[in-house]
């Protein structure tokens, strides 16, 4: 196992009876923080999520695991009862990690969680990490912010609480007010998804990206448009988890995919927004 002696700090003490809810990032296990590795190193139980991977799981060797993912379309625990077993294990003194792939309040059910653990009277620590829309697409080489595309970026889930298509977003105003729309948990329900933006007006040349497993060595990428994504997936073989990118910052990803580039690639175009000369001098 990586020695994971944390460097000197005055790092909190995890004391028995606290809950800790804790990011685990996108999945590369160089994406935790330090907070993050604090808590590993101290729990006496993990929770963790189906995106956990197990080379972060061994980052806690003396801490019992339980296993509380949630896939969509597969058997998962009810949200109310891992809330509640996270209540129990404290109220038995444990020092309780509870560990989610990315952020914990970024579309992790994170706040629901630690809401409930503060109605009951259990202490709690927030450990904020790397969400995949932000990290995911950075290891894509796609930036959700760019001066040249984007005063503005969403994000928004691809379901809502009952697996549907979410019904109250309002399409329209999203496509109006953002540049960039950045879809977590959509690949279900895409041909919906981008049916609606269409309908308020996006073009179906509008460049989209899909990347799954993001940040971790299975990760894979789809370059598509708009018109084309719902065709591409399908013919892609593609599967969740994924993140979905819209917008033409993802463009970028022709000149700034720096994991292909640094197995040797060439550079696609360093100029994919065809802002010209001066983008070289900018």
């Amino acid at each position: 196992m990586t020695d994971t002696a944390l460097p000197p700090s005055d790092w909190p003490r995890f004391d028995p009876g606290w809950v800790w809810l804790c990011g685990a990032g996108p999945g590369d296990p160089g994406l935790l923080t330090l907070h993050a590795l604090n808590a590993l190193r101290q729990a006496d139980v993990v929770v963790y999520d189906a995106l956990v991977t197990e080379a972060i799981l061994d980052w806690a060797p003396q801490a019992e695991r339980i296993y509380a993912g949630k896939r969509g379309g597969k058997p998962s625990a009810k949200q109310r009862d891992i809330s509640m077993r996270l209540v129990e294990l404290s109220r038995a003194g444990k020092r309780v990690l509870r560990l989610k792939g990315g952020d914990p309040f970024v579309f992790g059910r994170g706040g629901e969680e630690a809401q409930t653990l503060v109605q009951h009277g259990v202490r709690i620590r927030i450990i904020p990490g790397i969400s995949a829309g932000i990290g995911g697409l950075a290891y894509a080489g796609i930036p959700v912010t760019h001066r040249d595309v984007n005063q503005a970026v969403t994000f928004v889930t691809g379901h809502d609480q009952s697996g549907e298509s979410p019904s109250s977003l309002d399409w329209s105003a999203i496509s109006r007010g953002s540049q960039v729309i950045v879809i977590y948990m959509g690949m279900k329900h895409i041909a919906q998804i981008s049916a609606a933006l269409l309908d308020a007006g996006r073009p179906a040349s509008e460049p989209v990206a899909v990347v799954c497993t993001a940040t971790t060595p299975g990760q894979q990428v789809l370059e598509s448009t708009l018109g084309r994504i719902v065709t591409d997936i399908e013919q892609s073989g593609l599967e969740p988890p994924a993140i979905i990118c819209v917008g033409r910052s993802v463009l970028m990803r022709q000149a700034l995919d720096w994991q292909s580039q640094a197995a040797g690639e060439p550079v696609r175009n360093d100029d994919p927004l065809n802002r010209g000369p001066a983008a070289r001098i900018a």
